[in-house]
Order: structure tokens, then C-alpha cells, then sequence
């Protein structure tokens, strides 16, 4: 009975939860059979906080700017073709009327079908190679969109983009997870999913430079401004995917920059923390655990809200800020800006919110910048003034992915079910990619009315859905905290108990 108390007590956050007297005895009992300046396994291995602390920074080192780098290059092959689109692109493929909401529709369209069944394989695989290997697959069509002469051809190339990247952002979310407990989670997810706005300042800088390259090439195929931006990014990502094997660890316990005390640390303490076997394998109920989740469809939902701003301002940014009348260098040049002020705020809401181990509280209050943006947007007509709403847009509404999909991570215990959570979240959230692409049509220029009143809409959603999370998740711990969810573990056995995950009576949601 000890064994299977023990069990219980691993799904406890300890929160601001009130316990029962069983409840409390159960605490005191681990309390008694825990020394209080270390942490203790079965088997009775020992650590100090000084030195998870040291094994933790040595995991920032390696995990988190490979898996930042990772998503640069995945975010950057996405968003190129907005770069590509004033630089000549629309005008050689003839992408008149809606052509261009085609070529940047199909790829989240196929990119949804693929997230979940991408990160069942990443599971199978594991992700030392599965990742480079999707990293070096999208780099090779981001090249060869370079030599496409027709619309059908880009069309064509950008599925095929979608079948590769579909994988790379729940997968490295899941990557990351299998490294951090819980409250380590935001700040890396924050970190990684910060490339995004990276891509977005880089990409206007790099798509400038590119741009300029002389056109090269035979007299059949010549590459030039457009082309070159294609070429040049899509043979960076595929170096770097080749290089990236040598570089990723398998799991912590094969961490090849840590020795072997470090190695089991790092193992022993998601162990302690978690209560599941970080190796153990998806199971259909795993599967069927993750659909059930109600926090899973408040994040999912709000992630599908946060996308269709995020992707379609990363779309369509150099063209809304071109339709201001400013020529597309400097149109690429004044993408920058915005991008860089939203990367810092982003990194800098992830530290805070993992210090307070709060999620919702964030997410609501920055959704008000992003109301106010598009407020700006869609009623203002000088074009400064209309820049600085840029502003508030990414700072409001790029902490917002990072935020949904940690919170949704946060609350899928175990590692299975976490592995199947983060892919469908962002599956049903990669749907605002798809509507995105739609919000911008070339009819709408300059001023973009239809576009920015459906965001204002989607920023407000984000709002209340932030609310509502906040309030589920309450109200979910009080009922665990009254006891009423305890006949979960009636007639189980050690290692189901082990496998109830977030279903556990003693698992408490973070708000």
C-alpha cells in the first residue's frame, strides 16, 4: 500500500489545494520518508537542489537553442512566400484575385491531417532523427520552390511543405517536455515558439539581402530576387537539419553532455514529479484520455483564435505594410520592428508565468493589446498610426501560442497522453492558420476592413475563452479537493493508478 501511495502523491502540485485528513496523513507519510533539502527514489537516490539546479542549466545550454534554431528554420520556410510575394513572385506566377490565399491555404490544410499521426511516429521513432530528418524534408521543398513557373507548381510545393513542417511544432513541444516538469514547461515552450517572431524579423532582413543577389543560374533556369530567397533559406535548413542529429539527445538518460550522475538526475526528477514512465508507449485509451480532456479544447480553441493573427500577420504583414504605399524594402525592412519587440515580451511573459505558475492570468491581460491593435487597424487611416498598431498586435497576440499550448501540456499527465495532447491542440489550433489565409484578399486592399474586424472578433474570443479556462480549471481542483473524483482509483492496481495521468484525484490543474 505504501508503493500505491507513493503513486497517488506524485500527481499532487500542492497547489493552493485543500486536502482531507487522509489526504494530509498521505503527505506527512512522504514528508517523514523525504529528507528536506533532497529528493528521494524508490530506491533511495539522493540529490540536492544545487545540483538539479546545475543538471537544468546544462539542459538550457543544449535543448533549448537547438529546438529555438529548429523552429526559426521551420517558421521561416512557412513565411518566405509573403517575403517572395513583393519581390516579384505574385507578378511571375500570375497569383491574381485569390490565387495567393490558395498557396498559403493548402499548406495548413494538409499541415492539420499530418500533426497528430507525426507525433505518434516521433514516439515510435524517437527524435534524435525523426526531427532532423522533417527539418531536412522541408528545407528541400523550400529550395525547389525556387525553380516553380506556374501557380499550380508553388501550389504543389507548399503541400508538400505542409506534409513535413505538420510535425516539427508538436514535436518539439513534446521534445521539450520530456526534459522539464510542469512548472520548467512555459519558459521553453515560450522560448522555441519566440522563433516564430524571430522568423518574422529575420525573414524581413534576410528577404532584403537575398533579394539583392545578382541573378545567377542557366539560361533555361535563372534565379533571381524571389528565387533566391526560396533557395538560399531552403539550403541553410537542410545543412542544419543534417547537423542537428549530432547535437540532440535521445532522452535524459542518454544526454551526451551530462555524466552519469547528472544523466539520473535528470531522469529521477520528472520520475518523482510525474509518476509515469516517460518511455511508455501510446495506447489507444491514451488516445482516447486526450480527447476528453475539456482544458485540452479551451487551449485548443484559444490556440485556433491566437493562429489566425499569428499566421496571418505573418503572412501578410509585408503586404499590408506595402499597401500603406511604402515601397517592399522598406515594406520588408518595417516587418522587423514589430517582430523583435514581440519576441522579448513573449520570452519575458513564458519567465513570469512559470514563476507564478499561472497561465490564464497572462493570456487574458496581453489579449487586450492585441483588441486594441486591430481597433487601431481597422479604424485609423494614417499610416503611422496604423504601424503602431502593428505593435500592439505582436505584443499582444504572439505570447499567446507558447501560453495555450503549455497550458494544455501542463494539464495532460502522463507522457502519452502529453505526447497526443500537444499534436491534436495544435492540430485544431493550425486550423486558424487556415481561415488566416482567407482574412486578406487582395479586394480588401489598402485598408483590409474584413480582415482586422474578423481578428478584433478573434482577440476578443481569446479573452473570454482565457476567463473560462481559468474558471474550469478551479472549479475541476475543487471537485478533486472534495474528494468527488476518488473512485478513479477503486479496484485499480499500482501501475493503472500510474497510467490515470491527468484523470488522477490528486492531479491539480494549473490556472
Amino acid at each position: 500500500m505504501a508503493a500505491v501511495e507513493q503513486v497517488n502523491e506524485f500527481y499532487k502540485t500542492g497547489a493552493n489545494a485543500e486536502t482531507d485528513k487522509a489526504r494530509e496523513e498521505k503527505i506527512l507519510y512522504n514528508e517523514q520518508a523525504t529528507d528536506s533539502n533532497a529528493s528521494d527514489s524508490a530506491e533511495g537516490f539522493t540529490w540536492s537542489e544545487e545540483e538539479e539546479k546545475a543538471v537544468r542549466r546544462k539542459l538550457d545550454k543544449v535543448i533549448v537553442p537547438l529546438t529555438t534554431f529548429l523552429y526559426l528554420l521551420c517558421f521561416l520556410d512557412r513565411a518566405n512566400v509573403g517575403n517572395a510575394r513583393i519581390q516579384g513572385m505574385a507578378k511571375d506566377l500570375n497569383l491574381v484575385g485569390v490565387r495567393f490565399n490558395w498557396v498559403t491555404s493548402i499548406f495548413y490544410i494538409i499541415y492539420i491531417f499530418v500533426e497528430v499521426p507525426s507525433n505518434i511516429l516521433l514516439k515510435i521513432i524517437g527524435p534524435k532523427f525523426y526531427l532532423p530528418l522533417l527539418v531536412c524534408g522541408f528545407g528541400l521543398v523550400s529550395m525547389c520552390s525556387a525553380f516553380v513557373h506556374s501557380f499550380e507548381g508553388l501550389l504543389t510545393a507548399r503541400a508538400f511543405l505542409g506534409i513535413f513542417e505538420g510535425g516539427v511544432m508538436p514535436g518539439i513541444a513534446f521534445f521539450i517536455t520530456c526534459f522539464y516538469k510542469r512548472e520548467e514547461l512555459l519558459l521553453r515552450v515560450g522560448i522555441y515558439v519566440s522563433a516564430a517572431s524571430l522568423a518574422g524579423a529575420f525573414g524581413g532582413l534576410l528577404a532584403t539581402v537575398l533579394a539583392r543577389i545578382p541573378p545567377w543560374g542557366t539560361s533555361t533556369m535563372i534565379i533571381h530576387t524571389w528565387r533566391n530567397i526560396f533557395f538560399f533559406e531552403g539550403l541553410i535548413t537542410i545543412i542544419v537539419g543534417l547537423g542537428a542529429p549530432f547535437f540532440m539527445p535521445k532522452s535524459p538518460q542518454e544526454c551526451w553532455f551530462l555524466n552519469e550522475r547528472e544523466r539520473r538526475i535528470a531522469v529521477e526528477r520528472l520520475v518523482m514529479k510525474n509518476g509515469a514512465d516517460e518511455n511508455e508507449r501510446v495506447q489507444p485509451h491514451h488516445v482516447t484520455r486526450s480527447f476528453l480532456n475539456i482544458n485540452n479544447y479551451i487551449c485548443a480553441l484559444g490556440f485556433f483564435l491566437i493562429n489566425i493573427t499569428v499566421q496571418g500577420i505573418s503572412l501578410f504583414l509585408p503586404t499590408i505594410l506595402s499597401d500603406l504605399g511604402w515601397t517592399a524594402t522598406k515594406a520588408q525592412l518595417y516587418s522587423v520592428p514589430p517582430y523583435v519587440c514581440a519576441c522579448i515580451v513573449a520570452i519575458a511573459v513564458a519567465f513570469f508565468s512559470d514563476k507564478v505558475n499561472r497561465r490564464g492570468i497572462f493570456l487574458a491581460a496581453f489579449t487586450l493589446l492585441g483588441i486594441t491593435g486591430f481597433a487601431i487597424l481597422r479604424w485609423a487611416s494614417n499610416p503611422n498610426i496604423r504601424y503602431m498598431g502593428v505593435f500592439f498586435i505582436t505584443l499582444g497576440a504572439f505570447p499567446g501560442g507558447p501560453g495555450f499550448l503549455s497550458w494544455a501540456m501542463n494539464n495532460a499527465a502522463g507522457p502519452a497522453i502529453r505526447a497526443v495532447s500537444g499534436a491534436y491542440v495544435v492540430t485544431l489550433g493550425t486550423a486558424g492558420g487556415v481561415l488566416a489565409t482567407w482574412t486578406y484578399v487582395a479586394k480588401d486592399a489598402p485598408k483590409y476592413h474584413t480582415g482586422h474586424t474578423i481578428n478584433l472578433a478573434g482577440q476578443v474570443g481569446v479573452l473570454f475563452l482565457s476567463l473560462a479556462g481559468i474558471a474550469y480549471c478551479k472549479w475541476e481542483n475543487r471537485q478533486r479537493d472534495l474528494g468527488k473524483r476518488d473512485h478513479r482509483l477503486n479496484g485499480l492496481n499500482e501501475a493503472q493508478i500510474r497510467d490515470l495521468g491527468y484523470r488522477h484525484p490528486d492531479f491539480r490543474y494549473i490556472t
